[in-house]
């Protein structure tokens, strides 16, 4: 059976990963309801065209070299029943009831012994709009591998793919060996001589960025339950041009103020003093290059300070865009935010024993979690309903208790806010002040008389 060994930054997902932290990321999808399309239906044709996406077939195994390394291989046994559920929403608020629902179901580890992922249908009682979420290890996709194999649910995706395959002729194209041929062995060696290098870079980085004087306490640092919450929150995507129009910058420098903002009106809330430091935010960047390795995770990341300390939105926004471009001059793979760039070069022994001490230190570098995931751009439905909303959702690392993922679709920027349960019972409170906090940015920029098309 072909094979294909997990790329070093998979395997140490796979490995950080406990009961009481689950590596997974996911999606909260929202479709209005149209004639035709019951419950029934949706489930059949999720089931049907995620078993028609070859990498949901694959499971993890052991493999006897590299010694500690593992691979992924279809799974024989593969049933797609076992990943496909549907639930019920009681509540008569369907987007309440759904986002409650979703984190209870993002706390539940995903089976080793299977295909790391899961899809649920949340249906209403009154079949009225309903939900997908769906739920895919670390290892399994980065950020942007993940909204690839997750299109292959949408009517739009699952019909230019059935197109082409059938132009194909169905087929199968076998994934990689892992057992490299010969001839590439002479370009491995030359290119592992640069990437030690460059890996010492980034190390001597990760080092200095490393803090004794963490931030002060506060929710953001109460110690990890494996509970997990879910909140969202909708900008106006043509607002955000506006802003980003009048002050410069990119809308990610943007979105990136309002979280420091929210932050800031969440911590005054609850009445909690404003830290001495601003806390840190890892925010991933994509290694990803057009035409390259479909799967694994391609990632680095850059450290910025959350201006939370800063009392006026542009003066956020100023600091963030200064921050920025400072981390995109020095590039993403010398920062100390490039740590995910040393597990490129560790071997996989290192990454099974390591693990346990690389999710305790995540803690020495950030605080919170804020990554931007890209989106097609063209509407999209499933079974003839349309897609209204998609809430990505990014895993919580040891230690951590807030990740905030944000993506645009349909004239909106649609946040998903993934918490430690017991650490943010309020989670709901910060996502209203990310609305206020771009309503205020917005009525800046605009002047009084103009109010967000919110």
């Amino acid at each position: 059976m072909s094979t294909e060994l997990l790329a070093p930054l998979d395997l140490a997902f796979w490995h950080l990963e406990s009961d009481a932290h689950p590596m997974h990321l996911g999606a909260l999808a929202v479709f209005a309801p149209a004639p035709g399309a019951g419950p029934e239906r949706i489930l059949d044709l999720l089931g049907t065209r995620a078993a028609a996406i070859p990498r949901l077939r694959m499971g993890v195994r052991d493999v006897l070299l590299p010694v500690g390394g593992k691979a992924w291989t279809v799974d024989k046994d593969f049933d797609v029943h076992r990943h496909v559920e549907r639930v019920v929403v009681a509540d008569g608020d369907f987007m309440a009831g759904a986002t409650r629902l979703a984190g209870e179901l993002m706390e539940r580890p995903l089976g080793r012994g299977l295909p790391p992922w899961r899809m649920y249908l949340i249906c209403g009682a009154d079949g009225g709009p309903f939900a997908v979420l769906v739920k895919l290890h670390h290892a399994l996709a980065d950020g942007m591998r993940a909204v690839a194999i997750g299109a292959g649910i949408f009517d739009e995706i699952a019909a230019a793919t059935s197109a082409r395959t059938t132009a194909r002729g169905r087929t199968a194209v076998p994934p990689r060996s892992w057992l490299p041929d010969p001839r590439e062995m002479a370009g491995m060696a030359l290119g592992r001589i640069g990437e030690v290098g460059r890996a010492l870079g980034v190390g001597a980085s990760v080092v200095r960025a490393g803090r004794l004087d963490l931030w002060g306490p506060s929710a953001l640092t109460a110690p990890s339950s494996g509970t997990r919450r879910l909140a969202t929150a909708d900008l106006d995507a043509g607002d955000l041009q506006r802003i980003r129009r009048s002050e410069g910058g990119t809308a990610n420098d943007i979105l990136l103020a309002v979280v420091a903002g929210a932050l800031r009106r969440w911590m005054a809330e609850r009445g909690e003093s404003l830290p001495a430091a601003d806390p840190r935010a890892l925010v991933p960047v994509s290694r990803r290059r057009p035409g390259g390795a479909a799967s694994g995770n391609r990632l680095s990341a850059y450290l910025l300070g959350l201006p939370v300390t800063a009392a006026d939105p542009r003066e956020r926004l100023r600091a963030v865009r200064t921050a920025m471009d400072r981390n995109k001059a020095a590039g993403p793979l010398k920062g100390a935010g490039a740590v995910a760039v040393l597990a490129d070069q560790l071997p996989p022994l290192a990454h099974r024993f390591g693990a346990p001490l690389a999710a305790n230190a995540a803690r020495m570098l950030f605080d919170v979690l804020v990554t931007s995931v890209p989106l097609p751009r063209s509407a999209l439905s499933l079974g003839g309903c349309p897609l209204t909303a998609l809430y990505p959702m990014a895993p919580l690392a040891r230690g951590q208790s807030l990740a905030v993922a944000l993506s645009t679709y349909g004239g909106r920027v649609h946040v998903g806010l993934v918490a430690d349960g017991k650490a943010l019972p309020d989670l709901d409170r910060l996502a209203a002040a990310v609305e206020d906090e771009f309503t205020e940015l917005y009525a800046l920029v605009a002047g009084p008389d103009r109010t967000p098309m919110s």
